[in-house]
């Protein structure tokens, strides 16, 4: 299994976001990606390639324009306030009933395009989040080309982010960027499968109302966990997509057995669906020491996830997503891709 990965994720950095009522530095940090790159390389699981530029094409197939054109320039909008400090919304539009009119003022477009506090804008932000998507993009081409599966070491993570809409670490969608590629170049029925512990509730609104992507989600109850206001288990698709979502939420403290059970549900779903690629959200803030998570998955869990993985059917990609419990990150990202691998790959 060969990997993508591009250095440019490094230019974001130094980001800020509203954590309990206060402005923090971030929990997505740098060091994420390159853990993961550094486990990848020292498993010897396959070789590390750079992402051509496959250019806005691929991205303009999830995205807004209007929202493209806004994380293209939001910084340099931003810094004509005279402003050196990350970008951060100050309001939001939060469903008020009226029309959604995009204002012409920086500050109120990064409230029209934000669900949260989570996405502060520095000068690298558009840099690292178009490479992440090549990342994605790359490697769904690789499996279009023969790999039986593909990882793409992804920064920022992307499974938040909708068709317009930045929100928690997330700007560009990469394991959505990644599925209607493979849509493009011909895979007649794609299936996401998001195992991160939040909801990817932008990967859900890029998909609502399809019938060619399959979305399920095993993730934390959003009664009592971030993204709080999407996935729930009735939200099932709408118009032609009924039925082409399924969310799996779990409670706070879900460990191993009731977390691999429900797996099974997901895996047995995308199995009725007919897939013919997968796009794996591979989050593993599911870890019991996540500094932002509540679920209870120790190491050694994370090879059995890649076990039973394998039921997925093939191709399959792989998109890293969440995990901020940095010393570990690397060691539990590895330990499903080895775990994938060492069931018959």
């Amino acid at each position: 299994m060969d990997a993508w990965y591009s250095e440019h994720h490094q230019a974001h950095q130094g980001h800020d976001e509203l954590w309990g009522g206060k402005v923090i530095p971030s929990f997505e940090l740098p060091v994420r990606a390159e853990r993961v790159l550094d486990a990848f390389l020292e498993a010897n699981l396959g070789r590390v390639h750079t992402p051509p530029d496959a250019g806005l094409a691929p991205i303009l197939a999830v995205h807004d324009a209007g929202y493209v054109d806004f994380l293209r320039g939001a910084w340099d909008a931003w810094r004509e306030l005279g402003r050196a400090h990350p970008a951060l919304p100050l309001v939001w539009h939060a469903g008020l009933g009226m029309p959604a009119h995009c204002p012409r003022h920086i500050e109120g477009q990064l409230g029209y395009y934000s669900m949260d506090a989570g996405c502060a804008i520095v000068a690298g932000t558009w840099t690292a989040a178009y490479w992440s998507a090549q990342c994605a993009v790359a490697a769904a081409a690789a499996l279009v080309h023969g790999e039986p599966a593909a990882f793409a070491i992804c920064r920022p993570p992307g499974h938040h982010a909708g068709p317009r809409t930045m929100g928690g670490y997330c700007y560009l969608n990469n394991a959505a960027i990644a599925a209607q590629h493979l849509r493009a170049l011909g895979q007649p029925r794609v299936a996401v499968l998001d195992v991160d512990y939040h909801h990817g509730n932008g990967t859900q609104a890029v998909f609502w109302q399809r019938d060619d992507v399959f979305f399920t989600s095993l993730h934390a109850d959003p009664n009592d966990d971030y993204p709080y206001l999407s996935g729930h288990a009735d939200e099932r698709g709408e118009g032609a997509g009924f039925g082409a979502t399924l969310n799996l939420p779990l409670p706070a403290g879900t460990a191993a057995p009731e977390y691999m059970a429900t797996l099974e549900q997901a895996l047995d779903a995308v199995g009725g669906f007919g897939a013919t690629a997968v796009v794996v959200s591979l989050g593993v803030d599911t870890f019991e020491r996540d500094p932002i998570s509540r679920f209870r998955l120790r190491e050694e869990d994370y090879v059995e996830l890649g076990l039973r993985l394998r039921r997925l059917p093939r191709p399959v990609l792989f998109v890293f997503e969440g995990g901020y419990a940095t010393d570990e990150v690397g060691r539990n990202v590895v330990a499903v891709l080895q775990g994938f691998e060492t069931a018959g790959g």
